[in-house]
């Protein structure tokens, strides 16, 4: 990414400027974009030293990251991200140490101590999908889910168990749908059934399964409607969404949980029934009940 004159004005701008040049960066400018996007509160109190120690890029590579933005230094970048978070909601961080205060901060590491600290983190990442997801967006997909005659379902590795759910829930209620199961090859070929009728419900984290990003990018090229949940809003999947939701992850760990997600999904699906059958009060989905 070359140096440009000019720098963003304001918050709104920075982010559009690095969606816009997100692809031409290289790999590191790249991961300091997504923990930009990912974490504007923090970016705004915190030191780059401190910063780059969390995201695992060294703090020069932020400076020059500012730099090429067209500014002096990392902390004139840093003053929009201070001017927005007047108006935003505590950060995930921040809300692991409000919790951590709440609850008692884990204090050893027995299988109690793991619990505890996955709850924590599950509960944080809970409260700020609940403030970021916009109602509008949620509205979008559930109206994208009732008019599709197909729901395709996508997702692979540690996203599988998101649209196993959705197959199930999906299911119960009468809804048509196919999960594209990778399983003997065949999740590409099945994907060239999907029609513009249809609605492709993908679902993907880093690190991204290459075939479900070929199959989004290919049925996106074909107009079909996709729904998305993935980390990012410069996700591979981003650009080609129809609506994407972007659950961040803040740690690149085995102990990553699926909660947010999970919540999600099954909040469209409540939403899609409450639709279908025409029950905002109370809407019923229903179970496998032993004959």
């Amino acid at each position: 990414m070359k140096e440009k004159s000019g720098a963003p004005r304001d918050y709104e701008e920075l982010i559009r400027v690095i969606h816009d040049r997100y692809d031409e960066m290289s790999k590191s400018y790249q991961k300091i974009a997504v923990y930009l996007t990912q974490n504007p509160n923090d970016v705004a109190v915190r030191s780059v030293n401190s910063i780059g120690e969390t995201s695992g890029v060294h703090a020069s590579s932020f400076v020059r990251f500012a730099q090429a933005l067209g500014y002096e230094g990392f902390k004139d970048l840093q003053t929009l991200f201070q001017k927005r978070l007047s108006t935003a909601a505590p950060g995930f961080e921040a809300r692991i140490k409000a919790l951590e205060s709440e609850l008692g901060g884990r204090r050893d590491c027995s299988e109690a101590g793991f619990l505890h600290d996955l709850v924590v983190r599950d509960i944080a990442s809970l409260k700020e999908m609940l403030t970021d997801i916009p109602a509008e967006k949620l509205a979008e997909a559930v109206k994208l889910l009732e008019k599709a005659d197909v729901i395709y379902l996508l997702g692979q590795l540690r996203s599988a168990p998101v649209v196993e759910l959705l197959r199930y829930i999906l299911t119960m209620l009468g809804k048509r749908c196919v999960l594209l199961d990778p399983g003997g090859g065949l999740a590409t070929h099945m994907a060239r059934a999907i029609r513009k009728s249809d609605v492709l419900f993908a679902v993907s984290f880093r690190f991204y399964a290459n075939e479900v990003v070929n199959i989004v990018e290919d049925a996106a090229g074909r107009g079909i409607p996709i729904v998305a949940i993935s980390d990012s809003t410069l996700s591979p999947l981003a650009k080609s969404a129809s609506v994407l939701f972007a659950v961040p992850e803040h740690e690149y760990t085995f102990s990553r949980s699926l909660a947010a997600p999970m919540c999600l999904a099954q909040a469209l699906t409540v939403a899609l029934a409450a639709r279908l059958q025409n029950n905002a009060v109370s809407p019923r989905i229903p179970t496998v009940t032993a004959e």
